[in-house]
């Protein structure tokens, strides 16, 4: 400390009137305010490493010749284990989006706002920051490389994996660990890869305008590497609980801001890179956590290992809230690790508290009947007088517009109503005038011309939510409706796949009813 105080004051010619020591970090670095007479105040950094230190002073000079938003350092010692840096004062993103993280991710529009502005400069420190970086002077190696990818993977694997005594298979798992890293490392990495991109490293300062600016901070582990890296580390960080729908607009703003730097690949291509570096990032977190956290028993790390454990079940498809666009791509390229993985979160330590899962194998039921935890925002609960009913009873109906819409006898309101004459209509076809959406004729051309199957898609996934949710609340009634011209090829077919679709997944009861046909059919529960 008191050679960071000679610092200072060859600097400024005078000692600092206060010195304040800041909360620490992950890192071993402590930082400190040192302040003068007149208010004026500069932020002080004591390292335990030379190359790290040389690293973050030379990276900070080079991004500051690029004008990029990043602390000037205004004086080093000669052994460059402490120096003086431009202090942006105490509000990060972090701190600034404190509100959505604490209401369980219900980020406000200004919080969005903050998040989107941040990831749209991020390209720039990225592709800016790249253009003629030495990268010898990168802590501790220049670029991101199979080696490196291999050294996080195994570190997973002793600080994490084995702590928790799960059986695995290491020779299985090394050869996944090795695929994974030829993957990651098979894109030219042009770009500055920040390594460490984290709300806790973007610093939020008023411009002119009082406008917040976002500046960066801790990027003393950067190196050459591929940009997917860095979007990943922000959007699946633990403990921000952004929702899926969310990250999809981060990354939309992400995408269309890296196009103003370099060419970019095409969004399906795109979203598959990310994947392998959110799965990537994710082990990498978890094998920090259980360091710091099993090893070095720091209650941070402790407390950051569910939420990380949470990220992997997302990204393994495993709740039901939220299903990774992921999971299929990863599944295929690496099966082993991804089932050692689903069985790594169903360790009795890692059981799920705040969101239980659906079970699939039991129809949908769930094992805790809380299945919205309260949240002091909320207020107190209200409960429907249809609650805890049950059994559900599912009624679909094909009709005619041109006789109106089924009514519900239910009193419930009716329902779905869905227009199937947007899609080809094989009644306009002299083979299939006489026919309906049940006969093999008619299924064949709907399916054949296909446009159907993409109509139903969106609808099987609206049911589903819907037909869940009535389970799990004990509703007894729901209907859905489709209609066509005449009520005897597209509705009757939609009908028909939707009532066979609910009864096959969930077992319920489901009543169908093509009115204009004069067909009824009761598909009975299965319990």
């Amino acid at each position: 400390m008191q050679k960071l105080v000679a610092l200072y004051k060859r600097w400024k010619g005078q000692e600092p009137l206060l010195t304040e020591k800041l909360p620490g970090a992950g890192s071993n670095r402590a930082y400190y305010r040192l302040s003068d007479a007149d208010g004026g105040t500069v932020i002080g950094v004591i390292g335990t490493s030379r190359d790290e230190n040389h690293a973050f002073i030379y990276l900070a000079e080079h991004f500051n010749k690029r004008q990029l938003p990043v602390p000037q350092v205004l004086a080093v010692d000669d052994d460059e284990l402490r120096y003086l840096q431009v202090d942006l004062g105490n509000l990060s993103l972090f701190e600034a989006i404190k509100g959505g993280r604490d209401a369980g991710g219900r980020y406000n529009q200004r919080e969005k706002e903050l998040l989107k502005k941040v990831v749209r400069e991020l390209p720039n420190i990225q592709m800016r920051g790249a253009r003629g970086l030495d990268w010898s002077n990168c802590y501790p190696q220049p670029v991101f490389d199979t080696e490196s990818v291999l050294f996080d993977l195994n570190y997973f694997k002793y600080c994490f994996l084995k702590p928790t005594d799960l059986d695995f298979h290491e020779l299985k798992l090394e050869a996944n660990f090795r695929l994974l890293a030829k993957d990651l490392t098979s894109e030219p990495g042009e770009s500055f890869l920040y390594r460490d991109f984290q709300a806790r490293n973007v610093m939020l300062v008023e411009d002119e305008e009082g406008a917040q600016k976002p500046y960066f901070i801790d990027f003393q582990g950067g190196r050459k590497g591929p940009f997917y890296y860095d979007l990943a580390s922000f959007l699946w960080q633990a403990s921000a609980k952004y929702p899926n729908k969310l990250r999809r607009e981060l990354i939309y703003e992400y995408y269309l801001s890296l196009r103003n730097y370099v060419e970019v690949p095409s969004k399906r291509h795109f979203v598959d890179q990310l994947s392998l570096f959110v799965l990537f990032r994710t082990l990498q977190v978890l094998g920090a956590y259980g360091f710091r956290g099993y090893f070095e028993r720091k209650k941070h790390f402790i407390d950051s290992i569910p939420p990380a454990i949470q990220n992997l079940r997302e990204l393994l498809g495993l709740t039901d809230s939220h299903i990774s666009p992921f999971t299929t791509h990863l599944l295929q390229q690496y099966p082993y690790m991804m089932d050692m993985l689903r069985r790594l979160t169903e360790l009795p330590q890692f059981a799920q508290i705040e969101e239980p899962a659906l079970s699939r194998a039991d129809g949908y039921k769930t094992t805790d009947k809380n299945v919205y935890q309260a949240h002091p925002m909320d207020g107190p609960a209200t409960y429907s007088k249809y609650d805890n009913k049950g059994p559900l009873v599912v009624r679909v109906f094909s009709f005619s517009y041109r006789k109106g819409i089924p009514e519900d006898e239910s009193g419930n309101g009716g329902g779905y109503v869905f227009d199937c004459r947007s899609t080809h209509n094989p009644g306009r076809y002299e083979p299939y005038k006489k026919l309906t959406g049940l006969d093999e004729p008619v299924i064949r051309f709907l399916e054949d011309d296909g446009e159907i199957l993409t109509f139903l898609e969106q609808i099987y996934k609206l049911a589903d939510h819907h037909v869940a949710r009535y389970i799990q609340r004990g509703f007894t009634s729901l209907m859905f409706s489709f209609g066509c011209t005449g009520g005897q090829h597209r509705s009757v077919y939609c009908a028909q796949h939707l009532a066979e679709h609910i009864h096959r997944k969930y077992g319920v009861e489901v009543r169908i009813c093509h009115r204009e046909q004069e067909i009824n059919q009761v598909l009975e529960s299965k319990d």
